[in-house]
């Protein structure tokens, strides 16, 4: 006999309390291994594969692709314990020919609350819920194969003769927020299902003595006058990654009072060290990667701006380890990742993490600890074909230096006109960690060491 177990959506961690379905990874029916990635959800820091800590047969999914669940909300349902042909899995058929499928017959996890049989009532699809429709109790597996359901708290109230048929877990979770029995409500929708005015007007009707009329069944909508012509628009959902990155700019710009200070440097010794390194053979550097260098010797000098600030306590936040992030444009927008304690790492480690992290950012694999810790943000422009520009902080750092692009200019070298290779370093800071003169300090000590890079053996 199985158990169906129901699988929520954890919760991810960095304070994240949603996440969209980007991609199912099994279909109902299919087998599943203890934790098995089952489906790819996209939270406002990374593309996550969720993993199932249940082992069997799915019966259910719930929510399609594109749909916007919050952590706690149910993902799929898994028929524990229920013998499966060894051929559907590979595993060996030796013995009786069938084998046990995750937990098997032994006991349910701990996290597990109470049990009780659930019967299919008269008309009523137990299968239904793969579209997220309609999220009830699944079927069993096989003809024949009796089940239980776990009454969890995303599950939300059933009446006893059978699932009381719900269009969404949001709408279960609106109603047991309230305190409203689904068993009480006639559904609006079709062969009866609960839709969401159904719950809002059961709310308001309880708060204003039942006066108000119920949602009258879904028909055939009346033609209706056409609106006025209006201006063509385009409307983009701020959320995801996208919705992150924009909460977090004018987080910045609400609480950080920033400045920004430039210079332009000659980046001609800095090119030609980078061709000499290359020659030499091993693993190619990149220009990022020495400027990371350089910037991780200028914190080394400079700490003040390797910091945070601590609004609550009114206290500067300085850090020991440099977590260098950097900007990244993907297809699905831009990221910053960070180099886990670039100040230790040398120019060849610099760079193979760097094309490590840059390929996971265009794959949508970036984890959310890949994204986050960061405590200095280098922001190379320049590869956008731009020269300067005054980048927003990435909160709640301190600082972050931007790089223009390299390019031939006329330059005064030794006394004389000449066609040099020139860039334009940029410095955004925020004023409360230090003054004028310790990020005039910083930025001058970058451009002398992209000028003259033998500077950085001081330090080395």
């Amino acid at each position: 006999m199985a158990q169906v177990l129901e699988f929520k959506l954890p919760d991810l961690g960095e304070g994240l309390t949603e996440a969209e379905i980007v991609r199912w990874m099994v279909e109902v029916g299919d087998v599943v291994a203890i934790d098995q990635p089952v489906v790819e959800v996209e939270t406002a820091k990374a593309m996550v594969e969720v993993p199932c800590p249940y082992g069997g047969v799915v019966t259910a999914r719930f929510g399609e692709e594109g749909t916007e669940l919050p952590v706690g909300a149910p993902l799929i349902t898994v028929a524990v314990g229920e013998r499966v042909p060894a051929d559907s899995t590979g595993a060996d058929t030796e013995g009786s020919g069938n084998v046990l499928v995750g937990y098997g017959t032994s006991e349910a996890p701990a996290r597990r609350r109470r049990v009780r049989q659930e019967r299919p009532g008269p008309g009523r699809d137990t299968a239904a819920g793969q579209d997220g429709t309609r999220p009830a109790a699944p079927a069993p597996a096989h003809a024949g194969a009796s089940h239980q359901v776990v009454d969890g708290q995303a599950g939300g109230p059933d009446s006893e003769d059978g699932p009381v048929p719900v269009i969404s877990p949001l709408v279960r979770r609106l109603a047991r927020q309230n305190g409203l029995d689904l068993r009480e409500l006639t559904g609006s929708g079709p062969d009866g299902l609960i839709l969401r005015a159904d719950v809002e007007y059961a709310l308001r009707a309880a708060g204003q003595g039942d006066t108000a009329a119920p949602p009258a069944p879904r028909t055939a909508r009346a033609p209706q006058p056409s609106p006025a012509p209006a201006l063509g628009e385009t409307r983009t959902p701020l959320k995801g990654i996208r919705g992150a990155v924009a909460d977090k700019l004018a987080r910045s710009r609400r609480e950080i009072p920033d400045a920004t200070c430039w210079v332009d440097a000659d980046a001609t010794e800095l090119m030609r060290a980078r061709t000499a390194m290359n020659a030499a053979g091993g693993p190619k550097i990149s220009v990022l990667a020495l400027l990371a260098r350089i910037c991780t010797a200028a914190l080394a000098r400079f700490p003040e701006l390797n910091s945070t600030v601590d609004t609550e306590a009114r206290e500067v936040v300085r850090f020991d380890q440099v977590h260098l992030g950097f900007a990244a444009q993907t297809d699905r927008g831009l990221v910053v990742p960070v180099v886990r304690d670039a100040h230790a790492r040398d120019a060849e480690s610099l760079s193979a993490e760097f094309a490590r992290l840059t390929e996971a950012g265009r794959a949508g694999t970036l984890t959310p600890g890949d994204l986050t810790g960061g405590t200095f943000t280098l922001n190379n422009y320049g590869v956008f074909g731009v020269d300067g520009s005054t980048p927003i902080i990435n909160h709640p750092e301190a600082a972050m230096l931007g790089v223009g692009r390299i390019v031939p200019k006329p330059w005064v070298h030794e006394g004389e006109l000449a066609v040099r290779q020139v860039v334009q370093l940029s410095l955004t800071f925020d004023h409360r960690v230090c003054d004028g003169g310790t990020a005039g300090g910083f930025l001058r000590y970058v451009a002398d060491c992209v000028e003259q890079p033998a500077v950085l053996l001081r330090t080395l």
